[in-house]
């Protein structure tokens, strides 16, 4: 696939061409993006990448995504790299409602480099009593790999399925998300938890990535699950480097292409303290802020996070900054 062309749209502050997925970012140049050769700024694409491109986003759960959305990190987990075992979820996933949290998303299994594997049952109930408790207050996402653990799931309120595996793990989790009709997020990583950071490459990880998350977007509509219902994530740190991370940030916005909302999910990850100087994944809010604002001029939709309040504090001065199109902000 070395001569695919591939269009990333520069994102521009003011007047612009176009709006990118019918949001707050506008663009009126592209990137023409080939492997093996160096990027070219133009000023025209191919007419379906325009489409793919401009195309308003329907809503999540209710949500327009005509504005960034915040996505609170409740880890059912004693073992999370963050913050594993340091709270009672309940009372987390109620002071992130508090704080202006758009989405929740409950996760009873740990993905970090190097996790084990949780038993369904194990997971299933560490999820359920939080997803009881706040069906009804908050939409909510359910963070897991596995068809039964999102049956059991979605029976107790949750309304969308957060895969990081984008269907890999458990074959038969498109057919329960299909059955439901629910929304889900097809998240890029390489290999498994246990040892996904051992070695990973990839010839062009920005292209690399949008190659492997289109194979997940065409098996997701292959199972029955309609392309409006599908989310897209690149998988910041799922099988890759820093220098792999930092690759697909700079130029995050080429995932519009695929024509789905993106969701970006880093953090407090760990290449976050390693530039910023915080070796505590506590310390790495304002690393995690400062990504989060560059992709939100990207125009990225859902923004998956730990610090709540910083980050709907931080949008909103986006949003201040930008009133003239009255499109961002939380």
């Amino acid at each position: 696939m070395s001569d695919r062309i591939y269009f990333r749209p520069i994102p521009q502050t003011g007047a612009a061409r176009w709006r990118l997925a019918g949001g707050w970012t506008g663009f009126t140049l592209f990137e023409r993006l080939q492997r093996g050769q160096p990027p070219q700024v133009v000023d025209r694409a191919p007419d379906e990448v325009v489409a793919a491109l401009t195309a308003p986003r329907p809503p999540l759960l209710g949500l327009p995504l005509d504005r960034p959305r915040l996505m609170g990190i409740v880890n059912a987990t004693p073992d999370s790299f963050s913050d594993g075992g340091h709270y009672e979820p309940s009372e987390q996933a109620c002071a992130l409602l508090q704080a202006g949290v758009d989405i929740l998303d409950v996760g009873g299994e740990s993905t970090r480099p190097g996790a084990a594997q949780v038993p369904e049952a194990e997971e299933i109930a560490r999820i359920l009593p939080i997803l009881s408790a706040m069906a009804g207050q908050a939409p909510l996402s359910v963070d897991t790999r596995k068809a039964a653990v999102a049956q059991a799931a979605l029976a107790a309120g949750a309304g969308m399925v957060n895969d990081v595996s984008g269907f890999d793990f458990d074959l038969d989790l498109a057919g329960v998300v299909a059955q439901a009709g629910v929304p889900v997020c097809l998240m890029h990583a390489q290999g498994l938890p246990q040892t996904m950071q051992d070695d990973p490459r990839y010839g062009d990880v920005l292209l690399d990535v949008y190659d492997a998350l289109e194979a997940r977007i065409a098996r997701a509509r292959a199972a029955g699950i309609p392309a409006q219902r599908i989310v897209i994530d690149p998988g910041i740190g799922f099988g890759k480097t820093m220098t792999h991370n930092l690759a697909i940030l700079r130029r995050i916005s080429v995932y519009h292409g695929l024509g789905c909302p993106i969701l970006l999910g880093l953090s407090r990850k760990r290449f976050i303290g390693t530039i910023g100087g915080a070796e505590a994944p506590g310390d790495r809010m304002p690393g995690t802020l400062a990504l989060t604002v560059s992709a939100v001029a990207q125009g990225v939709q859902i923004h998956r996070v730990h610090d709540v309040a910083e980050h709907a504090q931080g949008l909103r001065l986006i949003a201040a900054l930008n009133d003239e199109q009255g499109k961002t902000g939380t």
